[in-house]
């Protein structure tokens, strides 16, 4: 589409689709990768389509691979993000980058330098609205779901929607459920909020991982989340542990899903949900 570039992240782990959307009068960059290498290797591409337009930077959520190559962008865009998610960078940044640098030697190493950096803007409520010049760019968030600052980035005129990691294609939904260090997830909310995406009609579906596609992205997953909660919900009657029935369930659920990437996340599922449905049943 023209003005609506797309950065893919060829189906690579820790690499999320990068957005850069133009306007006459300046140009929005949505998530920027993981590290100060990959942040500079963002902002010249950004750079490049803009041309002499300023740069604005917004990130989807707080977690390292969509944006800590932020720190390049400071004082060469403006940085807008929802105050939630402020918030939790400052509270949780720090964390996350400590666990990811436990990933392995490579992701230590793209790690080296990172400074997390606060925004310039911050809004409050469910939406912010940017003019970019003869294009409109909508900033929705709707609370605690994949993280407590979750948004989207909303083309209304154009029907083009970037999710972040509320949504991919055909990869695991990543449940970033640790408890008791962190718990800070709520899949219910999670499927209103892709409930409030499918009721924007999008025609392009921008995941947080894998392919371009459609609604349907949106639709799997979602319905991949009532599959799990309805497997843990119907296995547990029987009184089964938590560890029992992530050997019981994962297999068939990896089975029901032979062409997604990721696996690992399945057992993370089924332990978010059989930690909350089932203590919420107890009491």
């Amino acid at each position: 589409m023209p003005g609506v570039h797309v950065i893919e992240d060829r189906r690579i782990p820790l690499v999320p689709n990068i957005g850069i959307i133009e306007g006459s009068n300046s140009v929005l960059v949505v998530d920027c990768g993981m590290g100060p290498v990959n942040g500079a290797t963002t902002l010249a591409a950004a750079k490049q389509i803009a041309q002499d337009r300023p740069l604005i930077l917004t990130i989807t959520h707080f977690h390292p691979e969509h944006g800590y190559g932020a720190q390049v962008f400071k004082g060469k865009a403006h940085i807008i993000y929802n105050a939630a998610q402020r918030d939790e960078l400052m509270a949780r940044g720090p964390g996350y980058l400590e666990m990811f640098r436990t990933f392995g030697s490579g992701v230590a190493a793209t790690l080296e330098g990172v400074e997390l950096v606060g925004p310039d803007e911050t809004y409050d409520g469910q939406l912010h609205r940017i003019d970019l010049g003869g294009r409109i760019v909508e900033l929705h968030t709707w609370g605690l779901a994949h993280t407590a600052g979750d948004q989207i980035v909303w083309l209304p005129e154009e029907k083009v929607l970037f999710t972040g990691d509320l949504a991919e294609e055909r990869i695991f939904p990543i449940f970033p459920w640790f408890p008791p260090d962190d718990a800070i997830l709520d899949a219910a909310g999670w499927q209103r909020v892709l409930d409030n995406m499918l009721k924007l009609r999008p025609t392009v579906v921008v995941p947080g991982h894998g392919s371009v596609g459609g609604p349907e992205i949106l639709s799997a997953v979602s319905a991949y989340m009532d599959e799990v909660s309805n497997a843990v919900l119907q296995a547990a009657q029987q009184g089964t542990p938590t560890e029992k029935l992530v050997e019981h369930l994962a297999p068939g659920i990896r089975a029901a899903h032979a062409d997604w990437d990721a696996p690992e996340w399945i057992d993370y599922a089924i332990r978010y949900y059989a930690d909350t449905l089932l203590n919420s049943t107890a009491t």
